[in-house]
């Protein structure tokens, strides 16, 4: 049997190839989940450029938080990249999960995105 993170590679993988050709030159919102972080970032794979980026790192998130890790700052970040999507001229986006299960934090980043006036 395969160690976790060789699955989790795979799933990446694949979820990432099955986004690549539903796309149709669409930029990808991938978001990631570290311990202690949220990140997501829209990235244009054609040009290969980010065009708007968000963390759980940032001041104005950093200073609200309560606890190092809830769904109140994965809601922010979302708040905050489709904040800066838009900004930047996106406004449809294909939704890259990273691997990781659609459910919780990750879902809560998407639902705040897509209430901020994100497509996807």
């Amino acid at each position: 049997m395969k160690d976790k993170l060789t699955r989790h590679e795979f799933r990446k993988k694949r979820t990432r190839a099955r986004i690549s050709e539903a796309a149709h030159g669409l930029p990808r919102l991938s978001v990631h989940r570290s311990l202690r972080y949220y990140y997501a970032q829209v990235i244009d794979d054609t040009k290969g450029v980010t065009l708007a980026e968000a963390s759980s790192q940032e001041d104005g998130i950093k200073g609200e938080r309560v606890t190092c890790k809830s769904l109140k700052d994965a809601q922010a970040v979302g708040k905050r990249i489709a904040e800066k999507a838009i900004k930047a001229g996106v406004t449809r986006v294909v939704f890259d999960r990273g691997g990781r299960v659609y459910h919780g934090s990750v879902k809560a980043l998407a639902d705040a995105a897509r209430e901020a006036g994100l497509k996807f």
